[in-house]
């Protein structure tokens, strides 16, 4: 074979490689309303920036005859490239080759981009589309998964990682995603589950499909598994790009700063006016979101899960930022089970990327009840606590209207290392409601009240002396817990001021080998 010939064969295998399991699979996948590994990689990437790794790798197994069938680069796609011209690393499973099933070399190349990534500082991110461990292959399929997990934990908090799930996603495969950074799941055409719908019709008795089991409603929703879920593929690769706009290369670098000619003190009026008169009467907080980040442009996590409380990604003067706000709109803004560790998870991704975060707070309290405390809601509110308490990144806080009892402590009170909290004049900080509080402080004066008008009007009066005491935010600025009372519309500026002052702060940890979260 000549050198010439050497090529054509070079270019031969290439092109084999490329066809994945064939023509009729693509189209397969094609008429499931799925991309192919390479489709997908090719809309994330920078046009023309991927170096692929691996391609002529195949499979080593020799059981039930699976060894007259070895497809070049054994079912999934890996390698590097660009996002806005920032490097990235990638591997995308290709369902067209063994229904995407993972083997012992399958597994070897995720590794190596993974070490990749962990050894150059740059984020990675896993397009999962498969059926689960090769059944053929036994143990080394499971040990292949074992080495993935490892090299997911090694990788937290140093590099982000990503995952998006478009196509099945089921048993100890699930697992690699859930200890990734981020979770993106399409409708109609992904789901995530331990066990199949088979196993649990045989096992529990129920008859579920695997929309209904694990879906990406399901987890978007109820379980809070998927941070975002998207309309299709298109969109969900989209959103990766976009949510990597925030985000740092690395635990040692802070995330790129965005230009913006979006004004730093721009007046948005109408927050003078967004507090109802009524304390029992809601209002949206993402509509002060929107005004007082740049552009009006919020990037929301699990937007479908725990809505009581909101979690996302701004720029407040092109600086990349985390916003954690309570959500008036939704049980009042409550902090409750699954409140408590979404914005816990949230807060500690921040904490690990250098990214600073701003804390708009109206909560009542925690959620009351048996199902909550029978749920833990004391060690999954502790959560959020030690989120904030451990952070030591810049950490801004704005109290917006209620701030009671414990749950003032855990959103990001000065007392936890809070950096600059500033409240509005509508903020109210006490250990509870004037309803409640009366009830507690004036029940015997209330029991002796015989006629019910005068024990009406008794109460009437103590709650309005409760509110002239509390229901403003100056006995905390007389304290020093709130550093400055502002006026709302001026929100915008005074945050961007606070955090550009913040820019060079360091708080330290005393030594340990890490912390005992309470999980």
């Amino acid at each position: 074979m000549n050198n010439q010939d050497k090529i054509k064969n070079l270019i031969e295998r290439r092109v084999q490689a490329k066809m994945g399991g064939g023509e009729k699979r693509i189209a397969a996948q094609h008429e499931k309303g799925k991309l192919t590994a390479r489709e997908r990689i090719e809309l994330l990437l920078d046009e023309g920036s991927f170096e692929e790794y691996d391609m002529f790798i195949t499979h080593r197994c020799d059981n039930f005859g699976i060894e007259k069938n070895k497809p070049l680069g054994d079912g999934v796609v890996t390698g590097q490239g660009t996002i806005d011209g920032r490097v990235v690393y990638v591997f995308a499973q290709d369902f067209t080759v063994f229904g995407g099933s993972l083997s012992e070399t399958f597994a070897q190349k995720i590794c190596k981009v993974m070490d990749m990534a962990l050894k150059v500082g740059a984020p990675v991110i896993g397009i999962n589309d498969s059926g689960g461990a090769r059944i053929q292959e036994g143990v080394t399929a499971l040990a292949g998964y074992a080495e993935i997990f490892e090299r997911n934990i090694m990788a937290s908090g140093v590099i982000p990682q990503i995952s998006a799930i478009f196509g099945p996603c089921a048993g100890g495969a699930v697992y690699s995603p859930a200890l990734t950074d981020f979770i993106v799941m399409s409708k109609d055409t992904s789901y995530m589950f331990l066990t199949g719908p088979k196993v649990v019709k045989t096992v529990t008795g129920e008859v579920v499909t695997d929309e209904q089991l694990g879906g990406a409603s399901v987890h978007g929703s109820k379980s809070g598994v998927s941070h975002f879920i998207a309309e299709d593929e298109r969109e969900g690769i989209l959103l990766i790009r976009k949510l990597l706009s925030y985000l740092p290369q690395n635990n040692l670098e802070d995330a790129p700063l965005a230009e913006c000619d979006d004004p730093i003190d721009r007046l948005d009026d109408f927050l003078n006016e967004i507090i109802p008169d009524n304390p029992n009467k809601p209002y949206d907080v993402k509509d002060v979101i929107h005004s007082i980040v740049d552009y009006n442009e919020f990037l929301e996590v699990q937007r479908n899960f725990a809505p009581n409380i909101i979690t996302g990604f701004a720029h407040f003067n092109g600086i990349s930022t985390g916003i954690v706000a309570n959500q008036p709109n939704y049980l009042a803004g409550v902090l409750d089970i699954n409140a408590s560790r979404k914005a816990a998870r949230f807060v500690r991704f921040c904490d690990a990327f250098n990214i600073p975060i701003v804390t708009l707070v109206d909560v009542p309290g925690f959620l009351p009840g048996t199902a909550q405390e029978y749920g833990a809601i004391i060690s999954h509110g502790a959560k959020l606590l030690f989120a904030y308490g451990e952070a030591t990144v810049p950490k801004v806080t704005v109290i917006l209207r209620k701030s009671y009892g414990g749950a003032y402590c855990v959103m990001s009170s000065k007392h936890l290392r809070g950096d600059i909290n500033y409240s509005w004049p509508t903020g109210e900080i006490a250990v509870m409601g004037p309803k409640g509080a009366i009830e507690v402080l004036q029940h015997k004066n209330i029991k002796s009240i015989e006629n019910e008008e005068e024990r009406s009007k008794f109460i009437t009066e103590a709650e309005d002396e409760y509110k002239d005491k509390f229901a403003n935010p100056y006995v905390a600025a007389q304290y020093g817990y709130i550093d400055d009372v502002i006026e709302p519309r001026n929100t915008r500026f005074r945050v961007i001021r606070a955090l550009q002052a913040l820019a060079t702060k360091k708080d330290t940890m005393p030594p340990k080998k890490h912390t005992n979260i309470p999980l």
